[in-house]
């Protein structure tokens, strides 16, 4: 290799200058930066860009161009700006993209008209979920229009607006998500705050506006129109003295009322009303009731709930559906009354703090419940139809009372189970019963169909603890016996561990029913009604009463307790 060392030749200094522009050229093209290339040939495909400094030519997919409406660029000697992504890739060529190029700038412009608090330029090219999507003309990018910034008033159709170059006011810039939201509405509310401080200026508070029109509720008022110029509010609380729970109960859209202004706020450029204020407050001549007292009310507003009446103009209360019937759960007011009807009713409630006046129907009539417990005192016996039932309990409808009685399926018998005995019955059978409990204030009556027969625990009236009784075996299980004692209609469970002293004979399998055998009452509580058995302490009485009777050591050799013999032995040393 020939290594040149004289550089004073031309030449050579010719060679060196061409070197070093080549190097500054090289030296501004970074990954990353947005370069401008000229269009030196055009395929079916491919646009090939010129850039000087790399050493390859940049190629661009001309679909890439489609998409970006750009084809019109795809011409020799165009200039074209696109993103350098890569100086090499794997094959050794240059990658550039223009979309990413046009994003960038556009994101850019986008950054310092945001900055400036300028407007920019767009078009609205579709609908998306919860708003538009908007265009930046200069740059193609897409931004997002929320439905709450198209306008400063709502609009049902916005097909006036697609694709119409207009301003918009950037007010969000997510610059990690690369994501804009704009607004029409504030470029709009603009060029309109002028004119409404003036409008404001005109109102100061006591001014009655007239005839202002109805434009729209909310849940915490109602949008006055006034001169079609500037809307009020009328919160919910200065629409009337009476309870109202949305404005679409009093008013109706394009309804006009006279409203009185009594806010005026000059910063948010709000003017708030009130319709009530307009007349004297009816709440003031409470005084001329009185409580328990009946009064005819008219009925002005039907709810799930109950009732709205009037005692007089603008004077409401509240009639509760569980203030209409003595006897009928769950009523409904719509059924019982029509707008506009006039109806007695009894104040239970005046609340001069809280506004509030409470009413009842049901106080005008007669107590069902206390004409049932003048007539049929606790213990007496009445007859009754079985009105309906369900898993657990009879109602019975007394009869000559709208009275529904609680009969529960422990109530039905003294023998069976409750719910077998419940299965019995149907609607429509007549029965005699006795009455239990009346609660006048809870509206209920219970009532019992065994409690007016005969009850068979009495047997064991007679009876004491550690007596002795003959029961007949019924039937045998794992758990024990089910007896049921001589005499007597009950049957009762003798426990396992209660059949014999010996473990070994405290077998239930040793019987196999229908056997006599005695036993003892180990436990009785007449008014619980309940009695436990034992054979084991019969046993055990019994083995007692041969250890105090025999003395002498033999004498209990041949008495049937296998243990016997030693028990007096240990008796004979405890003497001795």
């Amino acid at each position: 290799m020939e290594i040149y060392k004289d550089l004073s030749n031309p030449a050579s200094k010719e060679f060196e200058q061409l070197l070093n522009s080549q190097f500054t050229k090289t030296e501004n093209l970074e990954e990353g930066k947005i370069i401008t290339g000229v269009v030196n040939k055009v395929t079916d495909n491919f646009v090939f860009l010129e850039v000087p400094g790399l050493k390859s030519e940049p190629i661009l997919d001309i679909n890439e161009l489609k998409s970006m409406g750009m084809l019109d660029k795809a011409k020799i000697g165009e200039k074209i700006s696109v993103l350098l992504e890569r100086l090499e890739d794997k094959k050794g060529e240059v990658l550039v993209s223009a979309s990413k190029a046009q994003k960038i700038q556009g994101w850019e412009k986008l950054v310092e008209a945001y900055e400036k608090n300028e407007p920019i330029m767009g078009k609205i090219t579709g609908r998306v979920k919860g708003g538009c999507i908007v265009e930046h003309i200069d740059t193609g990018s897409l931004m997002f229009l929320p439905g709450s910034q198209i306008s400063d008033k709502p609009l049902k159709d916005i097909s006036h607006l697609m694709n119409e170059p207009q301003k918009f006011a950037l007010i969000k810039l997510d610059k990690v998500r690369g994501n804009a939201c704009v607004s029409r509405r504030e470029i709009i509310s603009s060029f309109k705050k002028e004119d409404k401080i003036k409008i404001v200026e005109k109102f100061k508070v006591g001014d009655i506006i007239k005839g202002a029109e109805v434009k729209g509720y909310s849940s915490f008022g109602c949008f006055f129109s006034v001169n079609g110029e500037l809307d009020v509010l009328v919160h919910l609380q200065e629409i009337s003295y009476s309870r109202v729970n949305h404005p679409d109960e009093v008013f109706t859209i394009g309804e006009k009322h006279d409203l009185l202004v009594i806010s005026v706020d000059k910063e948010k450029l709000q003017v708030g009303c009130s319709i009530k204020q307009l007349s004297p407050d009816p709440f003031e001549n409470i005084s001329n009731y009185e409580l328990n007292k009946l009064y005819k009310v008219k009925v002005v507003k039907l709810m799930d709930f109950g009732a709205f009446c009037e005692l007089e103009k603008g004077l409401s209360t509240l009639l509760h559906s569980s203030e209409l019937s003595w006897t009928k759960k769950n009523i409904s007011a719509k059924k019982m009354f029509k707008v506009g009807d006039e109806i007695n009713c009894i104040i239970t409630e005046i609340d001069k703090e809280k506004r509030r006046v409470a009413i009842s129907h049901r106080l005008t009539t007669e107590n069902p419940f206390e004409t049932f417990e003048d007539k049929y005192p606790i213990g007496s016996e009445v007859e009754g139809e079985v009105s309906s039932k369900n898993e657990y309990s009879i109602f019975l409808k007394i009869n000559g009372l709208d009275i529904d009685a609680f009969l529960h399926c422990n109530d039905l018998t003294y023998l069976n189970n409750g719910e077998e005995e419940l299965a019995k019955y149907k609607v429509g059978d007549k029965l005699k019963v006795k009455v239990l409990e009346i609660k006048k204030d809870e509206q209920k009556v219970r009532v019992g169909l065994r409690q007016t027969q005969p009850d068979p625990f009495d047997w064991f009236k007679e009876k004491k603890v550690k007596q002795t009784v003959t029961v007949k075996i019924i039937s045998a299980d794992t758990k024990g016996l089910v007896v049921r004692p001589e005499g007597c209609e009950m049957d009762f469970i003798i426990k396992r561990s209660a059949i014999a002293i010996n473990v070994a004979d405290a077998r239930p399998a040793r019987f196999t029913g229908g056997e006599r055998i005695d036993c003892a009452i180990a436990e009785l509580d007449l008014n619980k009604r309940k009695a436990t058995l034992s054979i084991k302490l019969l046993e055990e009485i019994e083995k007692k009463d041969a250890l105090d009777k025999y003395g002498a050591e033999g004498s209990g050799k041949n008495l049937p307790f296998s243990s016997l013999f030693e028990d007096l032995k240990k008796k004979k040393k405890k003497d001795e």
